[in-house]
């Protein structure tokens, strides 16, 4: 009777045991997710703390997280010290047209890798992976004297046309992503009388939507935020992008941290917004993206 009444006891604390180690794991996790969101976005925040602070604040006092007096004015002369407004419509042109060559090259290799049956689709799409292992350094003095031969230095597209032959890793994204959807789709489809390329842009299209915009938040981050390929392909001052005016900036006013800390701040301004904006697509584009590979 007593070892069968310590049984039931054991068996009736073991629920609330589990419970209790899955609280403090839990409770632990997020002490260690907040620790490392303040690690991260501390360098963020002095930026931003920076950037509202004169001269005297920066150099003469002790340093203070919130100036005061604020200088919100910083923004305005940083932001007419150099022609950053051409800058900026000229890094607009180039990311807008990066996002929809990328996504629609990209969805359509992707959905023929996915959806179509043909000779040697495992070995060619082998061969994309590969091409990923090959860096972006070994192939920047082949593709400029490439670009040089056909006369597009000094022009937007070296920078634009490579994304209308899309990118291994958003391919790759994309196809685990319509890997995941039934196929009766597509063969309902063809009953009705829709070809590949109706399936592609009528089904396939709007059922990936969130992966779309997980690829389209990549390449602007990627398009936004490059320096290399202007500083590159590009040499008329009209022509230059955010990321080398900022260099530029740097170069003439990298003395005064507080006019260059503003500056940062309005270039990476539109990457926080349009993260922001599509954190929830592209977080469930990036979950939903690798269940079935």
């Amino acid at each position: 009777m007593t070892v069968s009444q310590s049984t039931v006891a054991a068996r009736a604390t073991k629920p609330g045991h589990i419970k209790a180690v899955r609280a403090v794991q839990s409770v632990l996790l997020h002490i260690l997710a907040i620790g490392l969101g303040v690690i991260f976005i501390a360098p963020f925040v002095w930026m931003v703390s920076t950037s509202l602070k004169d001269v005297e604040q920066l150099y003469t006092q002790a340093p203070k997280l919130i100036p005061n007096p604020m200088r919100f004015e910083n923004y305005a002369e940083a932001w007419n010290s150099l022609p950053f407004l051409r800058y900026t419509l000229n890094t607009s042109f180039i990311t807008v047209s990066c996002i929809v060559l990328e996504v629609i090259s990209c969805g359509f290799v992707a959905f023929g890798f996915a959806r179509m049956n043909f000779k040697l689709r495992d070995f060619w799409f082998g061969v994309l992976l590969a091409s990923m292992m090959l860096p972006g350094s070994v192939k920047m003095i082949p593709m400029y004297v490439i670009w040089r031969n056909l006369g597009m230095l000094d022009t937007y597209v070296p920078l634009i046309l490579p994304a209308a032959f899309g990118s291994a890793f958003y391919i790759f994204l994309l196809r685990q992503f319509l890997l995941g959807i039934p196929r009766e789709l597509d063969d309902a489809a063809r009953i009705d009388g829709c070809g590949y390329l109706q399936i592609w842009w009528h089904i396939m299209m709007p059922l990936t939507r969130t992966a779309l915009i997980t690829v389209a938040v990549f390449t602007f981050m990627g398009a936004w935020n490059d320096f290399f390929g202007p500083l590159i392909y590009l040499t008329s001052d009209a022509k230059k992008t955010l990321a080398l005016g900022l260099r530029i900036f740097q170069g003439q006013y990298g003395s005064e941290d507080h006019l260059l800390m503003a500056a940062s701040v309005i270039v990476l301004l539109p990457c926080l917004m349009v993260f922001m904006a599509a954190q929830r697509y592209f977080i469930k584009g990036i979950a939903l993206s690798g269940l079935k590979g």
